[in-house]
């Protein structure tokens, strides 16, 4: 455990992918979606073995933060964020880190989304571990990459250099064959660039797992986005007062509505690579990104969830004739799937989705137009 490490919980996204059962005030990282613990659970029981819940923070929105403090109940109540309006990753952990250096000028923060799921939870400490003694030695910044195993699309990818297997100047962490540098980071791509980048062997997905002091972090928001950092600056200097939920309410949501990768990433990954000090360290400790149906689907099967060898139904007793790929969740009810592939069919109170595996990355449209229509009670 590091006395200067602070986890950073992301927890604002609604989870809208996983509609119906996702809904604005019981979103996805609330929901227990493939075990007893709820996926923000299981995400905080992972990280308090690097650091005492007093060193978590939780950066969420309004709709959701009651309801983390209660799964919660260990990290204190207000190190539980609640954005007044969403703006993506660079304002959220630019906050924290403006926060945490004026607590502990050592600090180095990481950054954790609460929705991944982690099968090998000992080799995910020794790469978190590592990653926190690269960031502490200097201004770098480090990413875990997972190595990917089919062209998904549905990932960023980063490019990874050669390995840092010996002492170099401006290098102070000891090397290894385990940290390679970044050339480059790369946006979802298609189909046909995602086997490229397969084939090349040198690219990883982006996880969206980062660690960095808050002082490189601090510094590279002031470069990057220097009007956003100022912002931010002067809520931490609010921090613990009378005046901060005002001025929270008042400042944040002019901050620049912009994700951590192209604010600060991106940029820094153009500069010369010593000069960048970007790093990757390739991950393989059973990670998932639950991000739609499809992935749960294909979760569930790793665990041995199917009955039957390729269907995963979540529900009462069930019958399956010449079906295959299927996923059905209908909680309480009998389920009969008979000679269709891959289709997801979820079923709630008030609602049912009934699409396939390929296209379950569109259910969030549904939400979308749920908006539209302003039909509150069903999002």
């Amino acid at each position: 455990m590091n006395d200067h490490f602070y986890p950073i919980i992301l927890a604002g996204g609604r989870g809208t992918r996983f509609w119906p059962l996702s809904r604005k005030r019981r979103a996805k990282q609330l929901l227990a979606l493939d075990g007893q613990r709820t996926m923000i659970q299981q995400t905080a029981a992972r990280l308090l073995p690097l650091a005492p819940a007093a060193a978590c923070w939780v950066i969420a929105n309004d709709d959701l933060r009651q309801g983390i403090i209660e799964q919660l109940p260990r990290i204190p109540p207000d190190q539980v964020l609640a954005e007044p309006a969403g703006r993506n990753t660079a304002p959220a952990i630019g906050l924290a880190a403006f926060l945490l250096a004026r607590q502990d000028p050592e600090a180095v923060l990481g950054l954790f989304p609460s929705d991944h799921v982690i099968g090998n939870e000992p080799r995910f400490h020794e790469k978190v571990s590592r990653a926190v003694a690269i960031a502490q030695a200097g201004p770098n910044i480090v990413t875990l990459g997972i190595a990917p195993t089919r062209p998904d699309t549905g990932y960023g990818y980063i490019e990874a250099g050669a390995a840092v297997v010996q002492p170099e100047p401006g290098i102070a962490f000891a090397p290894g064959a385990d940290v390679l540098r970044v050339r480059c980071f790369k946006e979802k791509p298609d189909e046909q660039r995602a086997r490229q980048f397969l084939e090349a062997g040198n690219y990883y997905w982006n996880s969206g797992m980062f660690v960095w002091s808050a002082r490189t972090l601090i510094g590279a928001l002031q470069e990057h986005l220097p009007r956003t950092a100022a912002l931010l600056e002067q809520l931490a200097a609010a921090w613990g007062s009378p005046d901060f939920p005002a001025a929270f309410q008042r400042l944040y949501p002019q901050c620049e509505n912009i994700s951590v990768d192209y604010a600060v990433l991106e940029p820094r990954s153009q500069k010369p690579e010593r000069e960048a000090a970007l790093f990757c360290i390739p991950s393989e400790f059973g990670w998932n990104d639950l991000g739609s149906w499809a992935a749960l689907y294909e979760h569930r099967m790793g665990q041995g969830a199917s009955a039957d060898g390729s269907n995963v139904i979540d529900g009462g007793d069930s019958f399956t004739l010449d079906a295959q790929g299927n996923y059905v969740y209908a909680p309480g009810k009998f389920v009969a799937v008979v000679g269709v592939e891959d289709v997801v069919v979820v079923e709630t109170d008030d609602a049912l989705v009934v699409t396939t595996r390929q296209h379950s990355q569109d259910v969030g449209k549904i939400v979308k137009y749920l908006d539209e229509r302003k039909l509150s009670k069903l999002v």
